[in-house]
């Protein structure tokens, strides 16, 4: 089994390649045969990024579903990050990119405080998500994925909702 950093890296390069218009749907609809290797006929390296990802976890998890979820949270979040008063977010969109977490952080816990029904976990994947989103059509040269996969890992309390509800495959949108 992949381990949760290994799985949030694959799913956030899936979304990150899905938000740049990358055509992977040659991964995405991957079947394998009985032992979980690839059918015959497949070229190793149409869909090595997604094997090296997944692994043992070939029949189990799939990263561009769940990225697909993970965009879906974002799109619904409703926050105009232009008019938001915080230090944190004014300093991302200045291209101070090291900040992303904490900006996301402090969004996702003023967002789930004005609403009680949202879990501060689920804001922060929602806002995560809509930040990346967001970045990537105002400045892509400054955005890589690797801002998004430290926030989530970094982040013990949205790791732990996470496992607590039996992983990345069972995060709904």
């Amino acid at each position: 089994m992949a381990t949760f950093e290994k799985q949030t890296e694959c799913i956030v390069n899936a979304l990150f390649s899905d938000l740049l218009g990358d055509d992977e749907s040659d991964c995405r609809n991957l079947e394998t045969d009985s032992e979980g290797r690839p059918p015959a006929g497949y070229d190793a390296s149409s869909v090595g990024r997604r094997l090296a990802c997944i692994g043992d976890d070939l029949k189990t998890f799939d990263a561009v579903v769940i990225a697909s979820r993970l965009r879906q949270m974002g799109d619904r979040c409703n926050m105009d990050f232009e008019h938001i008063s915080s230090k944190d977010l004014a300093e991302v969109l200045k291209g101070e990119m090291e900040k992303f977490g904490a900006a996301v952080d402090s969004l996702s816990r003023s967002w789930s405080d004005r609403n009680p029904e949202l879990a501060y976990e689920r804001a922060f994947l929602c806002v995560s998500a809509k930040l990346l989103m967001y970045l990537l059509k105002k400045v892509p040269a400054m955005v890589h994925p690797s801002y998004l996969i430290r926030a989530i890992n970094g982040n013990s309390q949205v790791r732990n909702y996470i496992e607590a509800h039996g992983g990345w495959e069972n995060l709904d949108s």
